[in-house]
């Protein structure tokens, strides 16, 4: 149950963080509060799923889902570089969130 509570605060994570991008420096009201509010629940998520998660390996994955989908979605969204460095930068990090899961 804490796994898949983790995965949703991440998403929530990936959600505020390109909020971000939409407020526009919180400039803009609609954005900024979808922005305030996914990150209320990301956190409040997160707290949730550390009740059976190890502090440490919660967080780290916490930030490698966010990390990843807001490249990806920098790339689709966005036009942010799409090159083989920062490819395999984000498989380096899938490979530590699925290695941080599998030793939990």
């Amino acid at each position: 149950m804490e796994w898949g509570i983790l995965l949703i605060a991440g998403l929530f994570e990936v959600a505020w963080a390109i909020g971000l991008k939409y407020t526009e420096g919180f400039t803009r009201l609609w954005p900024s509060i979808g922005t305030a509010v996914a990150m209320i629940l990301s956190v409040v998520l997160l707290g949730i799923a550390m009740k059976g998660i190890p502090v440490g390996t919660a967080y780290a994955i916490w930030t490698g889902i966010g990390t990843v989908g807001a490249v990806i979605l920098g790339i689709v969204l966005f036009n942010e570089p799409a090159n083989v460095g920062r490819l395999l930068c984000l498989g380096l990090i899938l490979a530590g969130i699925a290695g941080l899961k599998l030793s939990a």
